[in-house]
């Protein structure tokens, strides 16, 4: 596939993102929603790196890892206070300055464009109706309508439903899972340095690129991809 103003044949078909960290500005707020979550049933406050490495996963696994002297028990009450913490914030949120270009550069390529997240599926449709996004993706996959990361069924589902094979899909994450998702289904990946995990942990997952910026981003994938 080509598109008349830019002859490169296109390396990848689907470009599938995840959201927190990766599009939207959010790792900040999340990392301190589930630390005040995690205090405010009882247990000991985790430290800023440990809450922000499990930012990815689905809510559950997320704060069950961020929380291991929490019992089972309490996990419904926590997952409510973390939704209590982060509504009240969720208004300060915003996309990384030239996400909006990006995505409209690469649709205007020929990419198929995705999400595919740790966010619940009312999360996640709250915050494209809120942004106006919706329209700038061909579908999406969020973490309770389908498995959380690194499982590769998310990938897998938006493959299928968009008919692209592993081989002509790409990954963008700024986490250890995201890429891990990637491998998992056969798909290549590219990191993100400006997210919830060090890019030192990406080596081991063999990206194709690390960006440091959107700017980075959006060059390399309207160079490489």
């Amino acid at each position: 596939m080509t598109n008349p103003t830019d002859p490169r044949p296109l390396r990848f078909d689907l470009i599938a993102f995840d959201w927190d960290g990766t599009l939207y500005d959010s790792t900040a707020v999340i990392t301190r929603c589930i630390q005040a979550a995690v205090v405010d049933v009882g247990g000991r406050r985790p430290a800023e790196r440990d809450a922000a490495w499990v930012i990815g996963l689905g809510l559950a696994e997320a704060l069950a890892k961020a929380a291991p002297d929490v019992p089972p028990a309490k996990y419904r009450e926590l997952g409510e206070r973390y939704r209590h913490h982060y509504l009240r914030h969720q208004d300060d949120l915003v996309l990384f300055d030239g996400v909006l270009p990006m995505l409209d550069a690469l649709a205007a390529r020929g990419h198929r464009l995705a999400v595919a997240t740790g966010k619940s599926r009312r999360g996640l449709d709250a915050v494209l109706d809120s942004i106006d996004l919706r329209h700038r993706f061909d579908a999406s996959r969020t973490a309770d309508e389908t498995f959380g990361k690194p499982h590769p069924r998310m990938l897998l589902e938006l493959m299928e439903e968009l008919q692209v094979p592993p081989e002509r899909t790409l990954m963008i994450g700024d986490t250890i899972h995201d890429l891990q998702l990637a491998r998992n289904a056969g798909c290549a990946g590219v990191g993100v340095s400006y997210g919830a995990h060090e890019p030192a942990g990406f080596e081991a997952l063999a990206p194709l690129h690390v960006a440091h910026s959107v700017q980075d981003l959006s060059d390399w994938l309207l160079t490489n991809a």
